[in-house]
């Protein structure tokens, strides 16, 4: 594996660029004056020893000296062992509802937001548990899977957008199903595996006790969480609310009651949001508390420093510059082995 250990020095090769505008700039000034007084292969002639190839050598020898000695201070490092990191913890999978009724303003600004901020901070205070993301409307989709890079988990979680998922409609059976398929195949052990349920229960495509129970017989434990309001809240989208077929204002109301018997039957626990808190922290405490599993992580161990290789390069380079001189050596002048005998 290669990486810049200090990557935000490569931002200083941009002068490189900017010394070339210069030495253009300068030798077009040169050329200028040079031309007042006479023409230039009168001039050539007058000044046999001055050699503007040799000045543009030794630019292009210093600028390449300029160029290794900024990636040098990046520091490039080639990964050369690799370490497999053992620890307790938990695999959680996250499944989240984007149905258009969890656009509904019950909570501020709607429970999307405030379920994706939520989510945000749940992975800012994790440390050994793997987690992954499901979103789902009328179809599941794996947003993350399984990951301890919980800086990639936040990212991903701030993209939650009812546009992921082309089907709309709720489909908590699939989007369990997805979610026990998405652990990692690391493990035998299911006792360490959750899955965390934020909708507002308003099933219409499937039968989602049914994937429960397959849980239970796996082992996996079903956290819900309802978010929402029982007496419910219209549905605003582009500024308009959506109305049913018979004109009617739809109101997206919270079903508790299908959630609370999914997360009985695996032997989770069902918690319902309120607009102080999403739920969140009071099933990690939970979750904390079962039991864990090992996990295992490949990491790169040791980063072997490839910076010297630039700098002994960089010196030649400058060395080289120091050593050509500007106009032609008198001495060596009638040494010309192109010379036609």
């Amino acid at each position: 594996m290669f990486r810049f250990a200090n990557p935000q020095y490569l931002w200083l090769l941009l002068a490189v660029p900017a010394l070339v505008a210069l030495y253009w700039l300068a030798a077009r000034n040169r050329r200028r004056r040079l031309a007042r007084f006479g023409r230039p292969g009168i001039l050539e002639e007058l000044m046999p020893e001055v050699s503007t190839g040799r000045t543009a050598l030794r630019f292009i020898l210093f600028c390449a000296a300029v160029a290794l000695v900024i990636l040098a201070a990046a520091r490039p490092q080639f990964g050369s062992k690799l370490r497999e990191e053992k620890a307790q913890g938990i695999e959680m999978m996250l499944t989240v509802d984007v149905s258009n009724s969890m656009l509904a303003e019950d909570f501020e600004p709607n429970r999307l937001e405030r379920t994706k901020y939520a989510i945000g901070k749940l992975f800012e205070g994790l440390q050994q548990d793997r987690v992954g993301l499901v979103v789902f409307a009328g179809e599941p989709k794996v947003q993350l899977p399984i990951t301890s890079d919980y800086r990639m988990a936040r990212a991903f979680a701030r993209r939650i957008d009812p546009s992921l998922v082309s089907v709309q409609g709720t489909a908590i059976g699939k989007a369990l199903e997805q979610a026990l398929l998405a652990f990692s195949g690391d493990t035998e052990q299911s006792h360490g595996r959750v899955i965390i349920l934020i909708t507002d229960g308003e099933n219409h495509d499937d039968d989602a006790i049914a994937v429960a129970e397959r849980a239970a017989q796996m082992g996996v434990k079903i956290f819900t969480i309802g978010i929402g309001t029982p007496e419910g809240a219209p549905i605003q989208i582009g500024g308009e609310f959506i109305k049913d077929e018979a004109g009617e204002m739809v109101v997206s109301k919270l079903n508790e009651e299908m959630l609370a018997r999914i997360a009985d039957i695996t032997g989770g626990a069902y918690v319902r949001s309120s607009k102080q808190s999403i739920g969140l922290d009071e099933i990690v405490k939970a979750i904390n508390e079962m039991e864990q599993t090992e996990l295992s992580t490949v990491r790169f161990e040791e980063f072997n420093e490839q910076y010297q290789y630039l700098l002994i390069a960089a010196l030649v380079l400058l060395l080289l510059e120091f050593v050509v001189l500007d106009r032609r050596n008198p001495l060596l002048a009638h040494l010309n082995i192109f010379r036609e005998k």
